[in-house]
Parts: C-alpha cells; structure tokens; sequence
C-alpha cells in the first residue's frame, strides 16, 4: 500500500501578515517587521512545527498610495530578504529559506552569488523565488522612467534563469581539491566558464564561489499569467499561487503540470503551493469574529489603495457604493495582470460594491480556511485529495496569536491524520520537498563526488539534452546523505555548535 500523501507547508513572511490590520490587532507586535528578536521567535516556532521553508517577499519601492493610507501601513519598512535569512540560518538548522528576488531589477551575477552563499550558510536550504516585479514605481529606483513591458519582464526572466542556473554549475562538485601536499587548491579541469550571450543578457563566469549544497537552490515561481505559467512549468520546483477556490485550483494544478510534462519534466518535481489565510479558533464562530475583528481594523483610506493596486489604477474617484467600473473602460496596466483580473472576477462573482471590494483587498482577498483545527485540516485534505495543491504557502491573519494557532493546534491535528510530517527527514530544503539534486549540465555524471566544503557527499545521476534544463531538474543528483567531517585535523579546530546552544535565544511567542 502506498504512504498516504502528506502536505508541504511554507509560511509565507512579508516579514510577517499580509492583512493591512495586522499590527494593529489585539495583542500582535506592531514592530513585528523590523523587530529581528520577533522573526528569530517566529521561524523557531515554525521549525519546531516542522514547516518545510520560511518565504519572504520582498519590495523594491514603496507601494504607491496617498499619504492618508502610506502612513497606515506596515508595509514600508521591513529587512531585506537575504540580510535576514543570513542570519536567520544561523539560528535554525532545517527549515528552508526562500527569499524573493526580480529578474527585472537585479543582475544573474548577483542573484547567484547571493542564493549560493546563502545555501552554504544554511547548510543547503536556500530557495529562490522568481518575480518579475509588477509594482510600476520600482523602475524608478533602478534608473529607468518606466518599467518593462509584462512580456518583456517575462522573456528576461526566461533567460535569466538560465543564466543563474548555469553560473551555479561553474564548478563540478569535487573541483575544490585544497591538497596541501601539491599546493593545488582547485582543479582547473572542473571548471567551467559560462560565457554567456543572449537578447537580454551577457555574462562570462566563471561564478566564484563553490556549486550550491542543493546543486541549485531550490526554484519557486509566484506568476499566474500565461507567461507566467510556461515560466513555472519550464523552470519552478514551488509554485507559489491564488486560486480563487478549489474547482480554480485543479485547474491550475493541471495545467501547470501538463505544461512540465509537455517540457519534459516530471510533473511530480513542481510542487503547487497556493497561498492561503488559516485562522485557528475554538470554533467556527468565533474563528469568524476574530476575521470580523481583524477587519474592522482597516481604514478606508488603506483599503481603497489596495484596491488602486491591484487593479494598476487609481480607484479612489470610483463611486463607492456603486460596482466596479467595467473592464474595458479601466485604464491598461503594465502592473501584475494577473492581480487585475483576480479582482474583477471576484467583484463580478459576488456583485460587490467598490467598497465592499475595497475592504476585502485591504483586509485579505483569496483562499482562506477559518474555523476550528478538525474543520481546516478537513479543507487542506480536501485539496490535497483533489489534486488542488500539494501543499499551502500559509500567511497569518496576526501575529503572535495566529501563528501560534498553526503550530500548536492545527499542526497537530494534521499530524494525528498522517497528512503532515511529525519530524524532517533529511537536512536540505530538496529533501524536505522531496526533489531531485540537479545534475550539473558541465561535467559529466556518474559516481560519486564530494561536495566541495567536504561536508557531504552526493550520488551523482545523469542528465542529457541540448540545455539540460529541464532534464536536470527532472532527472538529477540525489539529495545529499548525512555530513561527514571530511577535513583535515587542524591546530586551531573550528567546532559545529550544538543545535541546544543555536537555539539558545528562544524567544516565547506571548
């Protein structure tokens, strides 16, 4: 019989809720966002609960809205994703990492270099989720006057990612040699120049600094458009997404894993992640009141600037109790499309008002499951069981309270069903998600090599085809064995400090 599918879970940071009340909410730490002795206490929580990764958004601009919202909103400070996973890494030992970082706005250079530091840092639980920033005010920090056309973003992207991917496989993974006896440090042999050369890029390599602990870090992809979805089948192993409601989800589910399949992939190494709002409470009733609760703390002015952004216009001139202007008579958009159409199809579905609409969009819109443990774990297996989602990108309605509600009361309930993991079995974010090492598409496999910190070893598999993208995301590596201290005895030793002693600075969560 085979094991019963279980669930992947990620919390999804921004650093913390995505709900314009949240700071404000009875008991929650208004500073949250940039209070580092919170988030330490927050992923702790999240790794004693056996959360597969920690994911934080990012921004590269102040969101565009009127004073009379900006000055409501949490949203305008927080850490920058990689400062803080650094040191987050040093603080937890198993729960994966996944920042945010736009293909629009940054170099293939630097993304590499940053993701495989940070995979070496944490011992092999980076992921990368690729964006293409749909916020228009961005371009302007980066010195242009306007930002790239939706296909434009998404063909760079495209290239871009073959460009990371390939500086990660400079080095084969047992290049690094450091023979104290010949004085050779590195074999010249296992390493490879990119030397790259495209429409939107050009980039020489050699990458300095050793291949990723995963091979890559791990690949996530947040678009729903239909750029956005060849860009997930081609290249995401998590999508991160926002289907509407379960019959939304299949949907998406299929086609996602058709396209992979289509691309060679197995549909299986793409795991769909939609994004849902949990509210854990005694009961359904007052799971509601405390949704009610949460809501009432939105300010009109925040609410109808959600609204503006989502749709790529400003809405504050629409009539309020009247419905949303219709499509054709808003102005085109070069923000997120897919964000635009969500809205209006959920205006139209329940014939809301714009400022109905507005007070969702500030609160929360999407999936959410609220009630008490037994009736959200049954909602997550129904999707699960549908083929909807292999798993949910959770986001906290507040916090501490809310998060305390998943890790404590819902997590074990996922765990008496056997629907969810009751301890990691392996040390990477791959293992975690159950993916395939990528094979290295510049050396040839087979054998076994050691990774070239000496701190694992990994089976090497074999992948063919002209770019090996795709076979080596399907095909590849397994995932690393267990450590092994490979190195050398030396006269000053550099000892692992105990996991008791990293997590010293456990913080409770009130």
């Amino acid at each position: 019989m085979a094991p019963k599918k279980q669930l992947h879970l990620t919390a999804f940071m921004r650093p913390v809720s995505l709900h314009t009340g949240a700071w404000r909410y009875p008991g929650a730490y208004p500073d949250a966002n940039f209070n580092l002795k919170h988030l330490i206490s927050f992923i702790q929580y999240l790794e004693d609960a056996k959360f597969d990764a920690f994911f934080m958004a990012d921004h590269l601009a102040v969101l565009n809205m009127p004073v009379e919202a900006l000055k409501r909103s949490h949203t305008v400070t927080s850490f920058e994703p990689f400062t803080l996973l650094s040191a987050l890494s040093q603080v937890t030992s198993r729960i994966g990492l996944a920042a945010t970082a736009s293909t629009t706005y940054d170099e293939p250079y630097h993304i590499a270099r940053r993701f495989a530091s940070l995979d070496h840092l944490s011992e092999g639980r980076a992921a990368w989720n690729i964006v293409t920033t749909g916020n228009p005010e961005s371009s302007k920090n980066f010195g242009f006057d306007e930002h790239k056309q939706h296909g434009e973003r998404y063909k760079r992207a495209r290239e871009f990612y073959d460009v990371v991917t390939g500086l990660w496989d400079s080095f084969a993974d047992d290049a690094f040699v450091r023979d104290v006896e010949s004085g050779v440090y590195v074999d010249p042999e296992k390493i490879h120049t990119l030397n790259h050369v495209g429409d939107e890029l050009k980039v020489k390599g050699p990458l300095n600094i050793a291949r990723p602990v995963q091979g890559w870090p791990v690949i996530v992809q947040a678009g729903q458009s239909e750029p956005g979805r060849q860009l997930a089948a081609e290249t995401a192993e998590a999508v991160f997404c926002s289907p509407k409601d379960i019959e939304a989800g299949k949907a998406l589910y299929a086609d996602i894993k058709g396209r992979a399949k289509a691309a060679g992939r197995n549909p299986d190494h793409i795991k769909i992640l939609p994004a849902a709002l949990i509210l854990v409470a005694d009961s359904v009733e007052e799971a509601q009141e405390k949704r009610l609760k949460l809501d009432s703390l939105v300010h009109y002015d925040s609410a109808i600037s959600s609204l503006s952004i989502s749709l790529g216009t400003d809405a504050s001139g629409f009539d309020p109790d009247g419905p949303l202007p219709p499509e054709e008579e808003l102005p085109p958009t070069n923000a997120s499309h897919t964000g635009r159409a969500g809205v209006i199809s959920l205006a139209k579905k329940e014939g809301l008002t714009v400022r109905q609409l507005a007070n969702r969009l500030g609160g929360q819109s999407g999936l959410a499951f609220i009630g008490d443990p037994k009736t959200i774990a049954d909602g997550m297996e129904k999707w699960l069981e549908a083929e909807a989602a292999d798993g949910f990108t959770v986001t906290f309605p507040f916090l501490p309270e809310g998060l305390e509600g998943v890790t404590k009361r819902l997590i074990p309930e996922l765990q008496r069903r056997g629907l969810f993991r009751k301890d990691y079995e392996g040390t990477t974010l791959r293992e975690h998600l159950g993916l395939p090492r990528p094979t290295n598409r510049f050396f040839e496999a087979g054998g076994s090599a050691a990774v070239s910190n000496g701190s694992a070893e990994v089976a090497n598999g074999a992948a063919e085809g002209a770019n090996g993208h795709a076979e080596a995301l399907s095909n590849g590596h397994a995932t690393p064995k267990s450590k092994k201290n490979t190195k050398a005895k030396r006269s000053l030793e550099v000892k692992e400090v105990p996991e008791e002693t990293r997590r010293s600075s456990r913080r409770k969560v009130a």
